[in-house]
């Protein structure tokens, strides 16, 4: 199948021309619509293209036939003989090991032509080799009898489950065992109707390495876990019932988090007529963009699978989308393409153009709305519609400027974001939408606009929810080139698939409104090559602009200074850390601005604050910023952090800190904080836990203390005002114990039991008022906030007595019966007075009745190896969360019982709302 360069292309002075980039329009692509854009489909008479859901119906099974697994590899993978796990986060990426091959038989040589339509020079194209491979795959056959493998329904985690490794080196991957090999099989049916159809398999994620078997023949793959991909079914399936099978082996060692395994994310399949619009095939742009007018271009990439050349006629149509993407009111532009003829078995583009008056435009709240439109494509072959085919997209002008960083729509954007992980916590890598919105939501009442995808691409979902909610992205693509983090990841599949893993993601996502940059690295060891790494930062930079010339193209450093050759190769530069210096090191912002003064410098990864929800550690040292150390921030006995929110991982910083190394440079464009929630894996500095303390928010979703100085600094208008740390000290009274405050107002006064402690105003570069002399007694604190002279907010916490009661809350207690959305019950225990018990540890029992099920708890306490499907589980300092999910069709209502011994019970009340 050719790809031939859009007509689109210009060269590339011309495509970039920082800092005044004018970014064009952006689209999510059509094949991944939400469940409301697909409803305004055209009856199926006029749209042969069918996307059917086939998340139901699999068997899986982990192991390889007789433990064998030397049959089924990929590749060759050199020997891991010692474990790196617990190394420093921000250690120099190594050179990949030798591996002999001689005489290694493996799958590579059919699964590596799965890629070629993402290989622009059609001689660096894979030929499949004669035949099948030699073995005999018996669980990819038809005839096996997998009666005993036990039924899921995708998106599947299975390393979810657990059990936690307790001991050995694998706190970087979570505790959670996540390699080794692992088979799923289903039933395609191929029906009269599918006659001359063309049939695919779409996988928006599979951990790792998968191949995919049709009937016992290896049909192709794809390796790397995080990008989506297609196989074409077609000449592999025959009339009746065919048998899929899909094997994953994701190796061990082959990331530094928790990865996840299984199909986590959907798999669809695809059915078209030969004739049909290609895979990711429609891209909307806007050249031009004001308040009065917006010129949309479009280009249609046309696959025609059939034996015969075909005449095509295109014609495109523009709606509007409501704020839950669904098409509303007539089409606001009409254009059909003069017919075009295409070669059998061969590709065309066909472009397009309208111009819009008073056009909706997409941008990020508060200030702008994050308005869309869908470009609707018929594909007509002589009189009949051979296909439909929707492109979400949004209308909005983006500008990159050294001076001020993003501008959207003529608007300043400061970014104010964050990085997070692909786990969703409890619920493993399986993505679920909720849950993910469920982060966003909150991510937004802190004031965060940015979010990074870190370090890979996301689940297609995901950007279908920031394009909804209005939050700008840097999308990402690796974590890793040549050069190796851990011995078994993504650096040994770089040299022969990173063109197709970064044309792919392009091309997936380039349609989004919320993506405003693309990542093609991060902390790579190729910083530490000098011309060699500048090199391939070339190449992929080459590769992004022939994808996307209305974005730029980034990577990541942690280690490049400005006068190394791999900066220069960016048209961002990104700076992890260095802009405020990494330990000893001064902050890099000024050496950066004075080498590149044309180049936006964005700090994508700032601070890596550590703490431990609700743990308090004393003394408090008088410090703006440290690294943990054992009685200074850290316990290693209970590996537990302190919540003042003073302390760092080694290479980073606290908030107050980096807040004030970006005030000080003000041309950078903003950050990305390290990181949104808490994520499995990475547990720096206890290797001994499960998850990360770096999150503003923990793994059970439950806010620190931090979240406060993030709000108080992006959300400057809202009255607030935070008080830490709690006041339930009966062990500390006459003890000096100190009180913070974070505000967006800009001084305080602190009362203890009604007596002044002192009104105090902030000072240039400090975002915290601290009284570090309080002596404690139980009672009552509060802490009243001025701004401008006049009272802004207020707030109090006072002494609480004994546990008595469990308070229960659901996030919202109406769920879809789709077997997917969820309600978050957040369990607090109080005293008899019903204030919260700050250092209650009761365990917790969960019980639901009714048509639900209890998927998950937890209670962010990084050092909880309790399985996140136990129904009980140890309270954290006083939290506990359940997660629950209405049966697939459910209607009707579910009581949700809360109990712990000695503690007044409560219940919650949902209701299932069906399918």
């Amino acid at each position: 199948m050719k790809h031939p360069r859009p007509s689109w292309t210009r060269p590339l002075a011309v495509r970039l021309a920082l800092p005044l980039l004018a970014a064009l329009l952006v689209i999510p692509p059509a094949l991944l619509l939400p469940a409301a854009a697909a409803a305004q489909e055209a009856p199926a008479s006029q749209s042969p293209r069918q996307r059917i859901a086939f998340n139901d119906g699999w068997r899986f099974h982990l192991g390889d036939p007789d433990g064998n697994s030397a049959p089924y590899l990929y590749d060759v993978r050199p020997d891991v003989k010692k474990s790196a796990d617990g190394k420093v986060a921000d250690a120099m990426p190594e050179e990949a090991a030798r591996i002999a091959r001689a005489g290694a038989t493996v799958l590579k040589p059919w699964i590596l032509p799965t890629g070629n339509p993402f290989i622009r020079d059609p001689s660096k194209r894979h030929a499949r080799p004669d035949g099948d491979p030699p073995i005999d795959a018996p669980f990819a056959r038809a005839d096996f009898n997998d009666s005993a493998w036990r039924a899921v329904r995708l998106p599947h985690d299975w390393a979810i489950e657990g059990p936690f490794l307790t001991t050995g080196p694998y706190g970087g991957m979570g505790r959670l065992k996540t390699w080794g090999p692992a088979w799923y099989r289903n039933k395609i049916t191929v029906t009269q109707a599918d006659q001359g159809k063309s049939i695919f398999l779409d996988v928006d994620g599979a951990m790792a390495y998968a191949s995919v078997w049709v009937n016992g023949r290896l049909a192709g793959g794809w390796p790397y876990g995080y990008n989506s991909f297609r196989i074409d079914l077609t000449r592999w399936l025959k009339p009746g019932t065919n048998q899929l099978a899909i094997r994953l082996d994701n190796p061990p060692e082959s990331a530094r988090w928790y990865p996840g395994a299984g199909l986590y994310r959907n798999v669809w399949l695809t059915k078209t007529a030969p004739l049909h619009v290609g895979q990711w095939g429609v891209r909307v742009t806007t050249p031009q963009v004001s308040a009065q007018a917006a010129r949309v271009a479009w280009q249609v990439t046309l696959d025609n699978d059939g034996a015969a050349p075909a005449d095509a006629e295109v014609t495109t149509q523009l709606y509007a989308l409501d704020d839950k993407g669904r098409i509303t009111g007539a089409a606001v532009a009409s254009m059909t393409s003069p017919r075009a003829a295409v070669a059998a078995g061969a590709s065309t583009t066909l472009a397009g153009e309208a111009t819009l008056a008073n056009p909706r435009l997409w941008g990020p709240p508060p200030h702008q709305k994050p308005h869309r439109y869908t470009a609707v494509t018929t594909v007509r072959q002589g009189d009949r519609i051979v296909d439909r085919y929707e492109t979400p997209f949004g209308i909005r002008e983006l500008r990159f400027d050294p001076d001020r960083g993003l501008v959207v729509n003529g608007e300043h954007v400061p970014i104010r974001g964050v990085n997070n992980h692909h786990d969703l916590g409890a619920l493993g890598a399986a993505f679920n939408a909720r849950a993910a919105e469920r982060q966003l939501e909150m991510l937004v009442e802190m004031g965060a606009n940015a979010l990074r995808m870190s370090h890979n691409p996301p689940d297609p979902q995901l950007l279908e929810l920031t394009d909804r909610m209005g939050i700008v992205v840097m999308d990402e693509v690796f974590d890793s080139w040549q050069r190796k983090k851990t011995p078994l990841d993504f650096h040994l599949i770089f040299p022969d698939w990173h063109e197709q893993d970064l044309r792919a993601m392009i091309r997936r996502d380039r349609n989004h409104p919320s993506i405003v940059m693309w990542s093609v690295g991060n902390e790579v060891g190729e910083q530490y090559t000098g011309e060699d790494g500048a090199a391939i930062g070339r190449e992929l930079v080459r590769i992004a602009h022939e994808e996307d010339g209305t974005r730029p193209a980034t990577t990541a450093m942690n280690y490049a200074k400005a006068d190394m050759p791999l900066p220069g190769t960016m048209d961002v530069i990104s700076l992890n850390y260095q802009g405020t210096g990494i330990r000893t090191l001064p902050g890099q912002f000024p050496a950066f601005r004075a080498k590149f003064p044309d180049k936006v410098i964005l700090h994508t990864e700032s601070a890596s604050a550590l703490s431990s929800r609700g743990e308090y550690q004393f003394p408090v040292p008088g410090v703006l910023s440290a690294a943990v150390r054992p009685g200074a921030g850290g316990d290693p006995k209970t590996q537990q952090v302190s919540s003042y929110e003073l302390f760092a991982a080694d290479f980073g910083s606290s908030a107050d800190r980096a807040f004030a190394s970006l005030d000080q440079n003000p041309y950078t464009a903003g950050e990305f904080v390290w990181t949104g929630f808490d994520y499995l894996g990475e547990p720096t500095p206890y290797y001994g836990a499960r998850s990360s303390y770096s999150g503003i928010i923990d793994l059970a979703g439950f806010k620190k203390d931090r979240f406060y100085a993030y709000q108080a600094r992006w959300r400057p208008e809202l009255p607030m005002v935070h008080i830490l740390p709690h006041w339930t000290w009966p062990e500390r009274v006459g003890e000096v114990t100190p009180v913070h405050v974070f505000t967006s107002g800009d001084e305080a006064e602190l009362f203890v039991n009604g007596k002044s402690q002192g009104r105090q105003k902030k000072a240039p570069y400090a975002y915290r008022l601290r009284w570090d002399f309080v002596t404690y007694e139980p009672g009552t604190i509060e802490v009243v906030a001025y701004k401008d002279g006049k009272e802004w907010a207020r707030s109090s916490v006072k002494t609480a007595r004994a546990p008595a009661a469990l308070q229960a809350s659901a996030d919202h207690t109406s769920i879809a019966g789709d077997g997917r959305d969820l309600s978050f019950i957040t369990v607090k225990i109080v005293d008899e007075a019903g204030l919260p018990a700050p250092r209650a540890n009761n365990r917790v029992r969960f019980t639901v009745e009714g048509p639900a099920e209890l998927v998950a708890t937890d209670n962010g306490d990084a050092t909880s190896f309790t399985s996140f499907q136990s129904p009980e589980r140890t309270a954290f300092n006083g939290l506990v969360l359940g997660i629950v999910r209405a049966k697939l069709g459910a209607k009707g209502p579910i009581t949700v019982r809360v109990t712990a011994d000695g503690l007044q019970a409560t219940t919650v009340a949902l209701r299932a709302q069906g399918g």
